[in-house]
């Protein structure tokens, strides 16, 4: 399997949607930067600022003037449209052979893209999920309804697609490109990761696989954003492009 992996080259693109993360932005980065990718991979940041109003903009641009050798590009909403349409930006101007989403927050560790990058390199997958309820990765104990609608929308989307995923709610997804850029993708909030799941289980010969990550949640103190009102908007995205194609 090594010898597969070494002779792979090319591009990840690291989609990182910002909302007021200023306080964190900058660490998140120099995880990122830091990771050395198998497979001999580049790595291209592309960071939405979704219409901070903190100081988002300022450390971006600090950041990216202070770092010239490495490949980051700033996408800037001038008002804020949610985590999706940050997303469709970064898709868009996305040019890797890969594509993974982080969040600027603290809550997932960079140094695990390689888990989800080893399938796909290998040549046996499409598209990695990195799930928070499987493997033996440290996870932070919060929430413990937040966990039940988690497994709950996962169960619902998994009857409706014909899938056994754990968890479809998890930041940590990486696609082939060309796949996740053929999708016509619509949901600009939180509502991304059922669409994005459906949509992309009705791909012809898609193969999808899903590795253990660690998880290190927020407390909405610490700046947690996601909500009871996106549990339901999960709930309807998934009646949308699951049942109702």
């Amino acid at each position: 399997m090594m010898e597969i992996i070494s002779q792979n080259s090319g591009v990840l693109s690291i989609l990182i949607p910002v909302y007021n993360e200023g306080r964190t932005l900058a660490q998140v980065l120099d995880r990122v930067l830091s990771v050395h990718l198998i497979g001999n991979l580049e790595k291209e940041l592309i960071v939405i600022n979704d219409g901070s109003t903190d100081d988002t903009a300022m450390v971006i641009r600090d950041y990216i003037e202070t770092h010239p050798a490495d490949k980051i590009l700033a996408v800037t909403h001038a008002t804020n449209q949610g985590k999706g349409a940050a997303i469709h930006s970064g898709i868009a101007k996305a040019g890797g052979d890969y594509i993974i989403i982080q969040d600027a927050d603290m809550e997932y560790d960079p140094a695990e893209f390689n888990l989800l990058l080893k399938p796909a390199l290998d040549g046996f997958a499409d598209v990695v999920y990195g799930s928070r309820f499987s493997g033996g990765k440290p996870h932070r104990i919060l929430f413990y309804w937040h966990t039940v609608g988690n497994r709950m929308i996962t169960m619902f989307c998994n009857m409706l697609t014909n899938l056994n995923l754990t968890d479809i709610e998890t930041c940590y997804k990486l696609f082939r490109a060309d796949i996740l850029k053929s999708l016509s993708l619509q949901e600009k909030r939180f509502g991304f990761e059922p669409e994005v799941t459906a949509k992309m289980s009705r791909v012809a010969g898609i193969r999808i696989y899903e590795v253990g990550i660690s998880y290190y949640g927020r407390t909405y103190n610490e700046g947690k954003k996601v909500g009871w009102k996106d549990g339901f908007r999960a709930i309807y995205c998934i009646l949308r492009y699951g049942l109702f194609k």
